[in-house]
């Protein structure tokens, strides 16, 4: 018989989520630095010194840190609405 609280198995499985996404982040961009580490190294006169995987490294991470914080935040829309219901229910003596 499966006793999971269902909040929380959601809970769980946004928070498994997050982690494999930040293990593809890291992974991914370890792999881009290498190769443009590789380039650098061997093509510095021709390519230039340009840290291009910057801009990959950037604009994901800005997602990942938003991934985080919806996560272990719960910055969505129906945590914040909840909030918001259990602000006014305490200000309204309810």
């Amino acid at each position: 018989m499966d006793t999971r609280d269902p909040h929380l198995w959601k809970q769980a499985k946004a928070r498994a989520g997050f982690k494999m996404h930040l293990r593809t982040y890291l992974f991914v961009n370890v792999v881009l630095w290498l190769i443009w580490l590789v380039i650098f190294l061997v093509f510095k006169e021709k390519w230039g010194t340009y840290p291009w995987p910057i801009w990959t490294t950037l604009g994901w991470g800005i997602g990942l840190i938003s991934h985080y914080f919806s996560v272990y935040h719960g910055f969505n829309e129906k945590n914040l609405a909840e909030r918001e219901y259990e602000k006014l229910k305490r200000t309204h003596g309810l």
